[in-house]
């Protein structure tokens, strides 16, 4: 990690146990994290859509509390929609960009920056303790090349975004919203590809996995009717998980109880005329 973090000292505070959740009245009016993520960035700035996403919110640890507190002013990203954002400048550098959409906790995000050192990773969540806990992997392993957005990605992706911004887009395990009712707040529509592929460069890979069977028949079904995008299997279906994302716990303890866990790579075809 660089070691110029220009952001100030967290206030001093009781002691705690690291691990231990936090635990801390606030006045009212008073921000969560004064100097770390927003709790609503967008506001009522955009209109109402139907969300794919459904906001978790669950305790934070004191160490997630800290890397919040003295990361995010120089790691974080408040997805605003607000400004049109430069990646060069967001990452201090002209590498490659790929975004990926929801995290979790961080830990195979961290091992892809690590692995690839050479590719900016622009992970993007709404889980404060999976935003904590990213923040902490990349100052433990030096991680330079991640940067964690916080908010709705869609806003981010039709304002804050440039065309052809992206070399890739990565979207592993999203919600699968079960119950028919709720299929049209699943992420993968052809509306959202849409707008993903005006941010994608010419050749950029969508990467996408989930263990839920029928949402993956959905994906390829979409992924594949959209002209955008083509299989980068000659013989089409689902592709091998490719080394460069990893096997993580939770996915190995549902590998061991019998779940079928299916990923897409679809690749951005080149721009029509016209």
């Amino acid at each position: 990690m660089s070691d110029s973090l220009n952001a100030p000292d967290a206030p001093p505070s009781a002691p705690h146990d690291p691990g231990v959740s936090v635990r801390h009245t606030r006045t009212r009016g008073e921000p969560r994290f004064p100097d770390g993520p927003r709790a609503d960035p967008a506001g009522s700035h955009f209109e109402r859509r139907i969300r794919s996403f459904q906001p978790r919110r669950s305790r934070v640890t004191a160490g997630q509390a800290d890397a919040l507190q003295r990361l995010w002013p120089t790691w974080g990203l408040d997805i605003d929609g607000q400004r049109v954002i430069d990646l060069g400048e967001l990452f201090g550098n002209d590498r490659p960009v790929v975004l990926e959409i929801g995290f979790g906790m961080g830990e195979a995000t961290a091992r892809m920056a690590a692995a690839d050192p050479g590719t900016n990773i622009l992970a993007v969540d709404v889980h404060t303790p999976g935003q904590g806990n990213l923040l902490n992997l990349a100052e433990r392993d030096g991680l330079s090349n991640i940067r964690v957005g916080n908010g709705d990605a869609i806003i981010l992706l039709r304002e804050m975004l440039r065309p052809d911004a992206l070399d890739g887009l990565r979207v592993y395990f999203p919600d699968p919203w079960p119950k028919k009712r709720h299929h049209k707040r699943r992420l993968i529509q052809p509306e959202f590809l849409t707008l993903a592929a005006a941010r994608l460069k010419p050749g950029a890979i969508v990467h996408c996995a989930t263990d839920w069977e029928p949402y993956a028949e959905q994906m390829l079904e979409v992924l594949g009717a959209h002209p955008d995008f083509e299989n980068t299997r000659a013989e089409g279906g689902f592709a091998p998980r490719p080394g460069f994302r990893p096997l993580t716990r939770f996915e190995g303890q549902g590998l061991d109880k019998g779940h079928v866990v299916n990923d897409l790579l679809f690749r951005r075809v080149p721009h029509r005329e016209g």
